[in-house]
């Protein structure tokens, strides 16, 4: 994702978990629930730009001047999985412009609100009345405002609006694994991958969205999910290019989206997808063609990483890293964590592998044999 700022401008960016928005027994979205966390976000956000001390004279008169946000998402698919909604379809646009539009208005309706109570963004404020109205009218006639509810638009010309930007999706690619959804707009790479790491080896990581959806349905065969289960390298690269489409209409500033592309795909090919990305209305875009750098941070073989990263540490107080398949005379550890590598630490063979920050790390040599994050 590239955000185009001002100068000096600050990003403030925070996400609502979109898989914590679904009615999992009537498989709804619960619209409500989301314009409720839509509202406290905006709000907390805005708040955010009086706490923070700003180290440059010229970040704090731009942030207090524009009061900028980026309120983003994680979980989409997540969300469209309870819905059963294939990511990509017809039908699953048509949901997911419904999601992002209540995002969107509830968004400025609360900077509306919030100008009410504290006033407007101060670039917004003329030095007279009738300077005011030009600029606030300016502001409703952009191209993305056009494209807004009329009652927004009415209401910021009579109210002004608290934040000049409101709506940016960021990647999230740490936090909604952390959280344990999917990241950003992205539906899941695979739903069993390997991901790289800041160690440099490949780790395995399995969506508990599936586990959760074969504990309620033990019927189902987990190597034939329903359809909605689709994950980003069954989806053609059209169907990426075409949510994100959809999506860009209702955010204001920047989003992350990559569109997946399979082993092969030409030049002329990605020229095409980038040409329905402009026609589509999208402000940018990322094709990725699968194989086309010598190591990716997602794949779905677990292959040795071999590329160079800049040393952090000094050879001598490096953390040990261990592959699974490098650890001998397993048979001689106990297996209460992991049962690859079990409770001995197999570096060593003093201290004990435990559970800690999200990594099974050795209580004596540091050595982390796998970590979740």
């Amino acid at each position: 994702m590239e955000q185009p700022l001002a100068p000096y401008s600050v990003c403030n960016l925070a996400a609502v978990n979109l898989a914590e928005m679904a009615n999992k027994e009537t498989k709804t979205v619960n619209f409500e629930k989301l314009k409720e966390t839509v509202n406290i976000g905006v709000r907390m956000q805005d708040n955010v730009i009086d706490a923070t001390p700003y180290f440059l004279e010229e970040n704090e008169k731009q942030a207090l001047g524009e009061r900028r946000v980026g309120l983003g998402v994680m979980g989409l698919h997540d969300l469209l999985i309870y819905t059963e909604s294939e990511y990509g379809s017809k039908e699953g646009n048509i949901l997911v412009d419904q999601i992002f539009e209540v995002i969107a208005t509830t968004a400025y309706r609360t900077s509306i609100e919030l100008a009410k109570e504290k006033g407007s963004f101060p670039f917004l404020v003329g030095k007279t009345d009738e300077e005011t109205k030009q600029l606030r009218e300016a502001f409703i006639n952009t191209g993305y405002m056009k494209k807004m509810p009329e009652d927004i638009r009415q209401d910021i010309l009579a109210f002004g609006i608290r934040n000049s930007h409101l709506l940016t999706v960021a990647p999230t690619g740490s936090t909604g694994t952390m959280v344990g959804v999917s990241t950003g707009l992205e539906p899941y790479y695979s739903f069993s991958y390997y991901r790289s790491g800041r160690l440099g080896k490949f780790m395995e990581v399995k969506a508990d969205i599936v586990q959760e959806y074969l504990d309620e349905h033990p019927e189902v065969d987990s190597t034939n999910l329903p359809h909605w289960f689709i994950t980003s390298m069954d989806l053609p690269p059209e169907a990426h290019a075409d949510t994100q489409c959809v999506i860009q209409r209702w955010v204001d500033s920047s989003i992350s989206k990559t569109v997946n592309a399979p082993k092969g795909y030409t030049v002329e090919q990605v020229q095409s997808v980038y040409e329905r990305l402009y026609k589509g209305g999208a402000k940018g875009g990322t094709v990725y063609v699968d194989g086309s750098r010598d190591t990716q941070v997602l794949t779905l073989k677990a292959e040795e990483n071999t590329f160079e990263q800049t040393e952090l540490f000094p050879d001598a107080d490096k953390p040990k890293v261990v592959l699974v398949d490098t650890v001998q005379e397993l048979d001689k550890t106990s297996v209460t964590i992991g049962s690859e590598v079990g409770n001995t630490c197999p570096v060593c063979r003093q201290g004990t592998v435990e559970d800690i920050g999200g990594c099974n790390t050795c209580t004596s040599c540091s050595a982390q044999l796998k970590c979740g994050l």
